[in-house]
């Protein structure tokens, strides 16, 4: 973890971020349009994840199981914390009752996993279904093309709540990807499938997050460009 916080620097880093997400608004989306900013708290001190929510940041991703339960005791108790990392089905039952929201669902057994956990709480969890946009090996995410049998299997759990879609597109910038989430978002919400609502489209880091915006995401998870770049231990 980071030792060391600059908070001027975390200061000066949220307004051109806000400033950047609010000209691509201006541009390319409705006055009305929500468009929510994380802050992505991996490797990052506890106190630099709260001086960005004393900034105004409200949503935090967590990429790790192990890292969130050593530092969740440590976080402003106001902010909304979401899983956005790979999640493994034995790690589900130590994160199920603090996620407000699971954005990296992409199997009908992690799904049943989340159920079971979260009826044996007696909780409905929002999730998310992670789309692997792009194909790409080293990514976790269903294929495009069984995206809409995933959502159907999903539909029948109970205990879990599909709010929207999720994807790290490839890092070659193009935005085709973008696109193409923009397309799957807009497919599926047309067909209102029941206990599937299309209400988020988390999409969009550090480095292509007014892009996201311009094709609809509702949701950019933001760490490196808030925080400065990753210090591992």
């Amino acid at each position: 973890m980071q030792l060391e916080t600059n908070f001027a620097y975390i200061d000066e880093n949220y307004k051109r971020i806000i400033d950047t997400m609010e000209e691509a608004k201006a541009k390319y989306r409705k006055p009305t349009d929500e468009i929510t900013l994380m802050a992505v708290t991996k490797t990052v001190a506890p106190e630099a994840v709260n001086h960005a929510v004393a900034c105004g940041i409200h949503t935090l991703g967590e990429n790790r199981v192990q890292e969130y339960l050593s530092k969740k005791e440590f976080y402003a108790k106001d902010a909304s914390v979401h899983f956005i990392g790979h999640l493994q089905t034995n790690k589900v039952k130590y994160i199920i009752e603090d996620m407000d929201l699971i954005h990296s669902v992409d199997s009908l057994h992690l799904a049943e996993e989340i159920n079971r956990h979260a009826a044996r709480i007696q909780k409905v969890q929002n999730v998310l279904i992670e789309v692997n946009v792009g194909g790409e090996a080293s990514k976790s995410g269903v294929d495009p093309e069984q995206l809409e049998e995933l959502l159907l299997g999903v539909a029948q759990l109970s205990n879990v709540h599909v709010q929207g879609l999720m994807t790290i597109p490839p890092a070659t910038g193009d935005e085709k990807f973008l696109f193409r989430m923009q397309q799957l978002f807009l497919d599926i919400s047309a067909k209102k499938m029941d206990n599937i609502d299309m209400e988020i489209l988390s999409m969009g880091m550090s480095g292509d997050y007014a892009a996201a915006i311009r094709y609809g995401s509702t949701l950019v998870r933001i760490g490196s460009a808030l925080f400065g770049a990753r210090k591992y231990q």
